[in-house]
């Protein structure tokens, strides 16, 4: 048995076995929607009272005992979350060998995501790729290969696309993007009745630009080269600027009844996937 697990586990794609190790550590066995209702799927026995019907009596788990039982089914009212992932070439990047790129942590968060929700009895899906939303732990290998595999060609935010109203869609990158492309792709999905979060993935020299003295910066998406003869006298613009991009992203999540949140890669992922899947889960209550 411990042999054909092993065999089992490494056929999956290494994604999202540290996105499990990720999830179970911040909610172990969750589950956090499973509860008593009309559906399909057994959910528990509970002991038979005044006011239940005869007809949802067990009569064989009953029969074990004194006591009659009735056999209740789970409720079925999956949401349906859209996830992205920024996969452009710039979120190829990190600061130093010991850190992940930023690439690496933002699917390594929406894979974890998945896992959650999953395990929730939500529906999941990828922004811009042909797979339809799915529940059940056959939507995450899929979901993992692609996360994997996808090109550096990729955009740094989603094309727009229908989403179903009600639906609830996760963009997680750098968003650097200037403020007036992400806040109009988020007012064109709020105005259609979608529910949605901001999850801004930054390496820790991007939030303090620790750089002294001449340095030249390259840039990953075919940028002009820049040359700075002292580094450290643009430090403090450099970390304003930072700063008020940050207000402005912020601002408009909250304009369009949207969330943000902001994770830095030096730190834990736990933190921020337990934030996130709480503001998730908050609005399905």
């Amino acid at each position: 048995m411990r042999q054909a697990a092993q065999d089992l586990a490494a056929t999956l794609p290494p994604l999202l076995v540290a996105a499990q190790r990720v999830a179970h550590t911040v909610v172990p066995g969750a589950h956090g929607r499973r509860r008593a209702g009309p559906g399909d799927d057994f959910w528990q026995f509970r002991p038979y009272q005044h006011f239940d019907s005869a007809r949802l009596i067990d009569w064989r788990r009953s029969a074990r005992g004194d006591t009659p039982f009735v056999r209740e089914r789970e409720i079925e009212n999956a949401q349906t979350v859209y996830l992205w992932r920024d996969a452009s070439p710039s979120m190829r990047w990190h600061s130093d060998r010991a850190l992940p790129e930023k690439r690496e942590r933002a699917a390594l968060l929406t894979m974890a995501l998945a896992v959650l929700l999953v395990e929730a009895g939500e529906r999941v899906a990828l922004l811009g790729e042909a797979l339809r939303p799915r529940t059940g732990r056959s939507a995450l290998e899929p979901m993992a290969d692609l996360l994997t595999a996808t090109a550096d060609g990729a955009g740094s935010l989603p094309n727009h696309e229908p989403l179903p109203r009600h639906a609830t869609a996760v963009i997680v990158g750098d968003l650097l993007d200037p403020l007036a492309d992400i806040d109009g792709l988020v007012r064109h999905w709020a105005a259609e009745g979608v529910h949605g979060h901001l999850i801004q993935v930054t390496d820790p020299a991007e939030e303090s630009f620790p750089y002294r003295g001449r340095v030249r910066f390259e840039g990953l998406e075919a940028e002009p080269e820049t040359l700075l003869g002292r580094a450290e006298q643009v430090a403090e613009a450099y970390v304003d600027r930072l700063a008020r991009h940050r207000d402005g992203l912020v601002t408009l999540a909250r304009r369009a009844g949207w969330t943000f949140a902001h994770h830095v890669t030096d730190r834990p992922p736990e933190t921020a996937l337990l934030a996130l899947y709480a503001a998730i889960g908050g609005r399905f209550e």
